[in-house]
Formats: structure tokens, C-alpha cells, sequence
């Protein structure tokens, strides 16, 4: 596919893409929520404690709490004491957890697959999507260092 003419604003253009993809990917389940996606699959990685979640996501306590206490109760996660600190909690992804993870993230595997096929390079376009992630990951890791941890929706970016 190319593109008949070059956007007159890019980077207008490539923001204005990522937004549009993100609905893309929010429609990918029914049953979930991007953040409670974004929860769960923290979990999935290895981000045990609310806290690691909330700071790794970008995401404030409260935003976190609230997805965490509705994953819960929809028996996708449970809450345990964390090992060697009875102040905190750890969480883990529950059966029914990992199997609606799989299957949500089996759905955008194929949303994306969908779009990258109507692009003229699907396998560059998914390396350059995992080195945004990691160039976001990185700024967040550099704010929450510098005290700057913006507890909201989005401060990641």
C-alpha cells in the first residue's frame, strides 16, 4: 500500500493513527476494559503488588485500586499476603484470569495482524511499535526516578 500523497503534519497524522489504533484494540474485548487489560496483563508479567503496577503503568493508586478490586470480584485475580511483608499485597491471575488474558490478547493478535496486512511493511511497523513501547517504558522509568510519577491516565507518555 502506499501512501498517495505524504501527510502535510506526520507527526499530527501518526497521533492522531495510535488513537484511532488504541479503539481498535479497546474493542478487542467485551469483557474488559483497557486498563483492567493494562492490570491484568502487569500481573501477567511479573508485577505482583499494587503498587509495582500502579507505578509501572503510569496509573494512580486509585485508578489501580478500582480495577483491582473489580478484577477480584470477578474471580480474575485474587489478592494474598506478600512474601516477607504483611503491609503489602500480592496479586496473581486466577485461572479464569489467565484464560480471558489469553483469549483478549488472542483477539488483538489478530486486529493487529488485521492492520499490519493493509500497511506495506506489517513486520517493520510491529518492531517500530515495540520500540515506542520501550522508548514509553523507558521516559516513564525516568520520570518515576525523578519524583515525577504523574498518577494519571496516561502519564507514561
Amino acid at each position: 500500500m502506499e501512501l498517495e500523497t505524504w501527510p502535510e503534519d506526520p507527526e499530527l497524522e501518526a497521533i492522531r493513527a495510535l488513537a484511532r489504533a488504541s479503539s481498535v484494540l479497546k474493542r478487542s474485548s467485551r469483557d474488559l476494559s483497557l486498563a483492567q487489560y493494562r492490570v491484568l496483563s502487569a500481573i501477567a508479567s511479573g508485577h505482583e503488588r499494587a503498587s509495582h503496577v500502579a507505578a509501572n503503568l503510569a496509573l494512580g493508586k486509585p485508578t489501580v485500586s478500582a480495577a483491582v478490586e473489580l478484577l477480584v470480584q470477578r474471580r480474575l485475580i485474587v489478592r494474598a499476603e506478600a512474601h516477607g511483608d504483611r503491609r503489602a499485597e500480592s496479586l496473581r491471575l486466577t485461572a479464569a484470569g489467565e484464560q480471558l488474558l489469553a483469549d483478549v490478547e488472542a483477539e488483538m493478535r489478530l486486529r493487529l495482524r488485521d492492520l499490519c496486512a493493509r500497511t506495506p511493511d506489517g513486520e517493520r511497523l510491529i518492531e517500530a511499535l515495540v520500540w515506542l513501547g520501550r522508548a514509553v517504558d523507558e521516559r516513564h522509568r525516568e520520570r518515576r526516578e525523578a519524583g515525577d510519577c504523574g498518577h494519571h491516565e496516561g502519564a507514561g507518555l
